[in-house]
């Protein structure tokens, strides 16, 4: 392809994106398809010759799109938002067309720059301490591609910051290289990451992959699911009497299942016992939220700026910017660069040996790494802190009606959590109905029935302790408006009712 060949083509592109969302409802939400369906639908091999770009625009219309679940449509109420805007699209465009690894400040100074510079806009705009902006004698912040990713990066850093202070603590000038390496590996498989039992499954997995325990504590119905001082007290009391070595600890600003908040403050006064815990905050899904003052307190704002060591959020959920674009701000980034830094000769460059430029590879697990601030900075500029609130208050709002709707009851649905930030979660619960079993199985029904009208809504479920089986909904789509909530919420009534019927 050449660059009127390109040209074309992009028009063409452009021309098919308008299209795709002028008619995205009249999309099902969900992909109709099943297991296999594009294997059966393309070549076992790659052409030998190249193909008209023609017909491969074709072959993406009628083939692949078919099996795209459609995150940006008005009905979508599933997981978390996913949003995405024309904004971020053209500036993802930019950035393949200028694509490079961006491992060092040298190799294209606006790719760290920028990236930077969005970073202590975004810092600014949720109210984060100067601790944590990039400009600050100590503090800093990364763009990565996901929480899970952050999740593993801290916990790396975590890790080493700890077993160093335990090294300087207890070697001596007579210690030998092997046996400070034995003892790591001691002392490593003594280590454990805290969470609670509704902390996302990144905790999980950071701590699979590096070979470290997790502890998830337990949570109850009457706390609103979060995690209380009180419980953690009594977990780090247990491991430590067993010798276990307890490093970090991940507290949720709004977890997946309920949107529950942990607190915060309670943790804090708890870790004043233990300032050496690494206190990360996962706040995936509504850490957005810190840009509406009316919801700092709620986040505990003064306590992320107090005491935490490390936070983030995912601005490609709920934020206006499309994936990949996970953001985490440090208090220390050295912490981050004293575990990372690996510079053989061919990545040394004069700005980073004279310190004189950060190099963003020194603070994430991968070398190469995408212009993604480019899209940020693209979609504030257009939007503006004004345009980004009022979009988070119209998923709220939106989320009000969906509540005040169950409370009609139309069919009998009960709110099972107390709704938080744009997410609700429910329940079918008939009167008369207290079998905690019974309860189950109907609502496992009632789930499989929503499962049917997939292409109509998509909503995802969950389970919550003392409780059982629940199904989500969350608003946050920037297509969303009321007669879509006021559709979702017949639909669901339609089919609770056929399955309280079909039950009798």
């Amino acid at each position: 392809m050449d660059i009127e060949a390109f040209r074309k083509a992009g028009y063409g592109a452009i021309d098919a994106i308008c299209e795709y969302y002028n008619s995205i409802e009249s999309f099902p939400v969900m992909a109709q398809v099943e297991p296999g369906f594009l294997r059966d639908s393309l070549p076992e091999e790659a052409p030998e010759k190249g193909e008209e770009w023609n017909l491969i625009a074709k072959d993406y219309q009628e083939k692949v799109l078919p099996g795209i679940t459609h995150w940006q449509h008005p009905n979508f109420h599933a997981y978390f938002p996913g949003n995405t805007t024309f904004e971020g699209m053209l500036a993802d465009l930019h950035a393949s067309a200028i694509s490079n690894p961006g491992f060092n400040w040298s190799v294209s100074p606006s790719v760290t720059e920028l990236e930077l510079i969005t970073l202590d806009w975004t810092a600014k705009m949720f109210g984060l301490s100067e601790e944590f902006h990039t400009t600050s004698a100590q503090g800093g912040s990364i763009i990565l591609s996901s929480a899970s990713e952050i999740a593993i990066t801290v916990a790396v850093a975590a890790r080493e910051k700890i077993l160093a202070q335990m090294i300087e603590k207890n070697a001596s000038a007579e210690t030998t290289m092997e046996e400070i390496t034995f003892w790591k590996g001691i002392a490593t498989s003594k280590m454990i990451i805290y969470g609670s039992t509704q902390t996302h499954s990144i905790g999980i997995k950071a701590a699979m992959i590096l070979g470290l325990q997790f502890r998830a504590i337990e949570v109850t119905k009457k706390d609103g699911f979060a995690l209380r001082g009180e419980a953690l007290t009594k977990a780090l009391e247990d491991d430590q009497a067993k010798g276990l070595i307890p490093f970090m600890l991940i507290g949720t600003v709004g977890t997946t299942s309920s949107g529950a908040v942990d607190r915060l403050d309670e943790i804090e006064e708890v870790l004043k016992n233990y300032p050496d815990i690494w206190f990360h905050i996962d706040a995936a899904y509504a850490g957005v939220c810190l840009a509406l003052p009316e919801m700092r307190t709620k986040c505990h704002l003064d306590v992320i700026n107090r005491r935490v060591n490390s936070f983030s959020t995912n601005l490609h959920k709920w934020g206006l910017i499309t994936l990949e674009c996970s953001t985490l701000y440090v208090r220390n980034r050295v912490d981050l660069s004293n575990a990372l830094t690996v510079t053989p000769q061919f990545l040394r460059s004069k700005q980073g040996d004279a310190n004189s430029a950060l190099d963003l590879r020194n603070m994430q697990l991968s070398l190469g790494r995408r212009f993604r601030s480019l899209k940020l900075w693209f979609t504030l500029r257009s939007y503006g802190q004004e345009g980004f609130r009022q979009h988070l208050r119209k998923g709220i709002a939106l989320s009000q009606i969906f509540n005040k709707l169950i409370e009609t009851q139309q069919a009998p649905l009960k709110i099972v959590a107390p709704p938080q930030w744009s997410l609700t979660v429910f329940r079918l619960e008939p009167v008369g109905m207290t079998d905690a079993q019974q309860l189950d199985t109907l609502n496992r029904r009632f789930w499989e029935e929503l499962q049917t009208r997939n292409d109509a809504i998509l909503l995802t479920q969950t389970t919550l302790p003392e409780i059982g089986f629940c199904v989500r909904f969350v608003c946050g789509t920037p297509s969303a408006r009321m007669v879509h909530i006021e559709k979702a919420y017949a639909i669901i009534c339609q089919i609770a009712l056929k399955v309280l019927q079909d039950a009798q």
